[in-house]
């Protein structure tokens, strides 16, 4: 028969095992046993609530693991990285529109200077055909100007109202203004024939042309008859012969070359 002693130890063993948590509580929220009110001598006080809370892994979490801190920054380095490949083909693009850019800007600015320089504008050495022409003008031009018979001046006069404009009008009456004065007194011969002649210049219809040319004067007053019906020979003028050398400034007009500019160069 069960002693009172026995009795107590049961109910110890009882309180004992609803005490311990049961598995299935673990996990779920806080959990409180109590026990009744003691009721005789040697229970143990009741027990105070257990609380437990479940705490999910966060970003602080992983930071703290090991090797964490490495793997967030080796995924920051590579995301950098990425974008830095996104973003050189932009910026290589941008340096070439601007080189592209500046080039044009200076090859625009180079070519104004070459036409504006009259170096480049010369086409005296690339238009073949136009400096012939030239050539062949002015030579005729400088026979007519430049040649006087005293017996005949109406070649003379034509070639200066037909060949002569602007200024070199009054040059080549200032050039000829001893000569006429003394041509009927000394019955006056002058011819001018072209050695050489250099196109120095051909900017549009406007030219230059260094001329070299021969030039014989002969007075003719020397000769004629003596009294009594015969011929006697009188002194005759051997004449003069010289070189000249000028510049003639042309200007193209109605189809022909005409003289505008003589250069004597301060002779």
């Amino acid at each position: 028969m069960p002693t009172p002693r026995h009795h107590l130890n049961r109910q110890r063993r009882r309180q004992a095992l609803a005490d311990q948590p049961t598995p299935a509580s673990r996990g779920h929220a806080p959990v409180a046993v109590l026990s009744g009110p003691a009721s005789g001598p040697g229970r143990r006080p009741a027990a105070k609530p257990v609380r437990e809370t479940t705490e999910a892994p966060d970003e602080k979490a992983t930071a703290d693991r090991p090797g964490g801190a490495e793997t967030a920054a080796s995924a920051g380095t590579a995301e950098e990285a990425t974008g830095r490949r996104h973003l050189a083909p932009l910026v290589t693009l941008c340096l070439l529109t601007l080189l592209l850019g500046g080039f044009a800007g200076w090859a625009h600015s180079r070519a104004g200077e070459l036409r504006d320089d009259p170096a480049r504008a010369n086409t005296a050495l690339t238009d073949l055909a136009r400096t012939s022409e030239i050539k062949g003008q002015t030579a005729a031009a400088v026979a007519a100007l430049f040649s006087y018979d005293h017996a005949d001046t109406g070649p003379f006069e034509r070639a200066g109202k037909t060949l002569l404009t602007g200024k070199a009008v009054a040059q080549h009456r200032t050039l000829f203004a001893g000569v006429l004065a003394q041509a009927a007194r000394q019955k006056t011969v002058i011819t001018t024939t072209v050695t050489d002649s250099a196109v120095e210049r051909i900017d549009g219809d406007r030219a230059r042309v260094l001329v070299f040319a021969d030039q014989s004067s002969v007075s003719t007053a020397g000769t004629g008859k003596a009294g009594g019906g015969k011929q006697k020979p009188k002194t005759q003028d051997q004449g003069v012969y010289a070189g000249a050398m000028f510049a003639l400034d042309l200007v193209h007009r109605d189809g022909r070359w005409l003289v505008e500019g003589i250069d004597t160069f301060g002779r």
